[in-house]
């Protein structure tokens, strides 16, 4: 079976990624290569961090590398918190802070003007070729309050489209079916199943 290296260190994310790409692939990540330094991702989009990940983890290894850069973007906070959704309330990544960050951003704001979106863009960088992106979304509102056990990062608060369930409430099976996440992989393997 071919490896595919994921450039995350996050649990969560090579879990997706594992289960998504179930049969396909080996999915390593960087939990299989703790030698390697963090990246800084200090881009101004998604893009720009997925590609910057790709690109530095593709020349190091010289190998073909997956990275890509999600976030939670909340239209009445201007698209905050965006590239800075895993770091939203200060330097140490803390689920619990960033939740309550926004849910206090949000204090008074409307039930119809509480719309967001779950964003992921993935970029694929293999040595002397041009990196390539794929770009997936996920359609919601934030809630008042946590709700669910499952998923991980601002899961517990997001609202599913126009459903009545967060993210956190779906299983792992339901969640790889309309997440940002699955959609992006989707495409990125459409892809790669036609090269």
């Amino acid at each position: 079976m071919k490896e595919l290296l994921i450039a995350t260190a996050n649990k969560g994310k090579v879990e997706d990624f594992k289960k998504l790409f179930q049969g396909m692939y080996e999915v390593k990540s960087l939990l299989d290569y703790p030698h390697i330094p963090d990246i800084i991702e200090d881009g101004q989009t998604f893009q720009d961090n997925a590609q910057k990940k790709a690109e530095v983890l593709s020349k190091a290894l010289n190998e073909t590398v997956v990275a890509d850069d999600s976030g939670l973007v909340i239209d009445a906070l201007n698209g905050r918190p965006g590239v800075f959704s895993a770091r939203y309330a200060g330097e140490e990544k803390n689920d619990q802070a960033n939740m309550k960050k926004v849910l206090e951003d949000l204090r008074g704001v409307a039930e119809q003007d509480r719309t967001a979106r779950f964003v992921c863009t993935i970029a694929l960088a293999s040595p002397d070729k041009k990196t390539i992106f794929f770009e997936g979304q996920c359609e919601g509102f934030i809630s008042h309050k946590q709700i669910g056990e499952n998923g991980f990062g601002y899961d517990p608060i997001f609202y599913v489209g126009q459903t009545t369930k967060t993210m956190a409430q779906l299983s792992l099976e339901e969640k790889n079916e309309i997440s940002h996440r699955a959609r992006a992989i989707e495409q990125l393997n459409n892809y790669l199943i036609g090269e």
